[in-house]
């Protein structure tokens, strides 16, 4: 058994957590940063129509974008597994694999969504000269989805090695293209609208390429796998892609009805709102990157049996959460004046904007709890925990709470709403991650689905 490339199994794992992190939430915060500029550059037309087209848009990128997520958990958690175990040829395959399944699956996807933006766009509320930006906005980036999840299992399989200073440099990459880009299409081409979308797909394809590169080239990390072995290794990826992109999409359900609730309150409110959802992953961003920096530390531990150490990186994990959400709570709170001078809004954006930079930022530590808990879940095969988790969350945990809090506080009570809800369903979800790690669980080769898969395959060889 080879584990020389398995680098969690030993090693203080407080200090993992935070490099694999820190790493990787540089990389997410890079793009995001992007997305904050170009809500930056589209206020500076003066055209609110623009920007709440752009906030409009956010729910329906999320919603396409969770598919990718959901394709590089399983990614991820497969090749930690399969290295955790010392079976290196099983990473390479299973890699390989799950990039082809994944841009197949996507390039479906994205064909379904883009076929649709009409009616998806109407039901976040957009109507109108913004309906017809959003879509428009749409229509040039959806496409760039399957170079988009090349990117993104690329850079979970480059995680799963222990490389997230090469997965951080991808999404780098990227945003500095867009970064560079942005200005150039929106004002100096003229483009606006069409010059944001077009820079945005240029970046997708810089991550797809920085990433792969260390994959193939540095890490050796694709083989190609026989057709027997793609069939065996599509149960493994479905009984872990199927529930966590289900887990995934239901994040930006949750947003959309949040979304069709703001609209009710103006376009104000929306673009406020746009702010705010484009500055959360920016505060935030480490905790966004929690579960794909966890995940790989918990799979190889528990590839190799070492529940011990599957504890405890649930553990420090949260410890790392509540650190770095109270840390960025002050840093918004002190900058809140600045925020909204910087994107020249008023009226109900302002009071967003200040309820955001304050007590609702502290409170997006119950959704690191969430993400901790379905990393674990996805890496120790309970994937469909936190399809379960993120669903509650997204639905009981946010309609019901979302419609009472604008019943009674207005536009601001749909964000108290939404931020009640993850309280609720972190404390479920802690709950549950307590009780996987403390009765054990089966690696994904050892569901019944992937049973089944090598019992299909090992028939089909005998023929």
């Amino acid at each position: 058994m080879n584990t020389a490339n398995a680098k969690f199994l030993q090693g203080n794992l407080l200090r993992h957590v935070t490099v694999m992190s820190l790493t990787t939430s540089v990389g997410l915060m890079a793009v995001f940063l992007v997305d904050l500029v170009d809500m930056l550059f589209i206020s500076m037309l003066g055209k609110e129509e623009l920007a709440a087209a752009v906030g409009y848009s956010g729910a329906i990128l999320f919603f396409t974008t969770s598919f990718g997520i959901g394709m590089s958990i399983a990614a991820g958690a497969l090749v930690a597994q399969a290295l955790g175990e010392g079976d290196e040829e099983k990473a390479r395959r299973r890699a390989a694999s799950s990039l082809l399944y994944g841009f197949v699956f996507a390039s479906v996807f994205s064909t379904i969504v883009w076929l649709n933006l009409p009616y998806l766009a109407g039901l976040m509320g957009a109507s109108g000269e913004t309906l017809t930006l959003a879509v428009h906005y749409l229509r040039i980036l959806i496409p760039s989805l399957p170079i988009l999840l090349l990117g993104m299992v690329g850079g979970a399989i480059l995680r799963a090695h222990g490389d997230a200073r090469r997965s951080m440099m991808s999404t780098i990459a990227g945003g500095v293209a867009n970064a560079i880009l942005d200005p150039i299409l929106i004002f100096g081409l003229d483009l606006e609208l069409t010059g944001a979308a077009l820079a945005s797909v240029a970046a997708r394809c810089v991550i797809a390429a920085v990433a792969l590169y260390p994959v193939i080239r540095v890490h050796r990390g694709l083989s190609r796998p026989h057709v027997a072995q793609l069939r065996v290794d599509l149960t493994a990826i479905l009984a872990i892609a199927g529930p966590a992109i289900l887990t995934q999409l239901a994040t930006p359900i949750g947003q959309a009805y949040v979304t069709r609730s703001m609209a009710s309150f103006g376009e104000d409110a929306v673009a406020g709102m746009a702010v705010v959802a484009r500055l959360t992953p920016v505060a935030f961003g480490a905790i966004f990157a929690l579960s794909g920096a966890v995940g790989p530390i918990i799979g190889q531990n528990f590839g190799a049996g070492q529940s011990t150490r599957v504890r405890a990186a649930f553990r420090d994990a949260l410890i790392f959460t509540a650190c770095w959400v109270a840390l960025a709570t002050v840093i918004l709170f002190l900058m809140r004046a600045q925020i909204v001078a910087l994107f020249n809004v008023d009226g109900m954006a302002v009071t967003l904007i200040f309820l955001f930079c304050g007590p609702l930022a502290l409170m997006f530590f119950f959704n690191g709890v969430i993400f901790v808990s379905n990393a674990a879940f996805n890496n120790l095969g309970h994937p469909f925990y936190s399809t379960l988790i993120n669903w509650g969350r997204n639905t009981l945990g946010t309609i019901p709470l979302v419609w009472l809090g604008a019943l009674w506080f207005g536009a601001p009570g749909v964000l108290i709403g939404q931020a009640f809800g993850g309280v609720i369903f972190a404390a479920i979800a802690f709950v549950l991650g307590r009780r996987v790690m403390a009765a054990g669980a089966r690696p994904v080769k050892d569901t019944p689905f992937a049973r089944q898969g090598r019992l299909h395959a090992l028939l089909h060889l005998r023929r």
